[in-house]
């Protein structure tokens, strides 16, 4: 049986842990905290078509297997609108177009918020990548120009973080220390 939750045991120790695995210990993390039902798959094919690239594997598994958001650390969004908002935003389709329509976040096409961390910063997921490359949106630390950083973690690392219980509220520290050096600081 799955040892993340029982066992904190470094990030770099669980790169063996499988996405079944994941899957499971997701589903145990958010018993109980009364989340919409799984998506369907008509609803992930849809968001694909928006971004214009597939949704990474495990995240396309999660949303179709555990809930149709609300898991996660500060609770990932729904891919559309179930009644439970998770941000001031309905659905992932709505904080897509709403990044994307403002010029101030210019984010990468296929770059995607899925959390809304409070304060303005956010989790992104990279769809160009297999394994949802995890980014980073943190306005605080410096200017707009700087808000935008990868967090060279993939989507199973940065839920393995959220589940033994290693995921921050405040900004990435390494963020924090490298944004000094922008001019604006």
């Amino acid at each position: 049986m799955l040892t993340i939750l029982d066992n904190p045991r470094s990030v770099a120790e669980d790169l063996d842990v499988t996405d079944d695995e994941l899957i499971l210990a997701t589903r145990a993390r958010v018993a109980g905290r009364g989340l919409p039902g799984p998506a369907s798959a008509k609803d992930v094919a849809g968001f694909e078509r928006i971004v214009g690239h597939p949704m990474p594997e495990l995240l396309k598994r999660i949303y179709l297997e555990v809930a149709n958001g609300g898991f996660g650390p500060s609770r990932v969004l729904s891919l559309t609108d179930t009644g439970n908002w998770f941000s001031d935003r309905a659905d992932i389709a709505m904080a897509y177009h709403d990044f994307a329509a403002d010029p101030d976040h210019s984010l990468p096409p296929g770059v995607v918020p899925l959390m809304d961390r409070g304060c303005a910063m956010w989790a992104l997921i990279d769809f160009r990548t297999a394994d949802g490359q995890m980014w980073d949106w943190d306005p605080n630390l410096c200017c707009l120009q700087h808000a935008l950083a990868p967090l060279e973690q993939s989507l199973a690392q940065w839920l393995t973080d959220w589940l033994h219980g290693v995921m921050p509220d405040e900004p990435y520290s390494h963020r924090e220390l490298s944004s000094r050096d922008c001019p604006h600081w």
